[in-house]
């Protein structure tokens, strides 16, 4: 289960960290013209490149503290806001006629979960 876990996490952490980068150094403009990106011509630059560091602060707490022992709590909180985030896409792209991206973002939604679920409960750090 452990090794699930740490696996999913990786991954998810990877797709933080792809998304992340995109909408923090990504002109807005640029990020408008790309697939899945649709939804960016009607926000604001602030608000995509704040996006983007909270995704960059989600792959952080989905690996570094456990990795260190220093709060790994913050793993499950991490990831409960990555499905609150995925809640939110799934909107956004539902409301844009993007059924395939709302279903993606519902993988993503469903792998933070079984994060959130396993590290808060069967195999919390705190577990021996």
């Amino acid at each position: 289960m452990d090794l699930a876990l740490w696996i999913a996490a990786g991954l998810l952490a990877a797709v933080a960290v792809t998304g992340g980068l995109s909408k923090t150094f990504v002109p807005k403009h640029r990020l408008e013209t790309m697939p899945g990106a649709g939804w960016t011509a009607n926000a604001r630059a602030g608000f995509v490149k704040t996006l983007g560091v909270l995704e960059l602060l989600a792959a952080v707490g989905l690996i570094l503290p456990a990795a260190v022992g220093v709060a790994p709590v913050l793993v499950p909180v991490t990831a409960v806001c990555w499905v609150l985030l995925m809640i939110g896409a799934m909107i956004t792209h539902g409301r844009l006629g993007e059924p395939r991206l709302a279903a993606v973002n519902l993988v993503y939604l469903a792998v933070a979960a079984f994060i959130a679920w396993g590290r808060f409960g069967p195999a919390s750090f705190g577990a021996v």
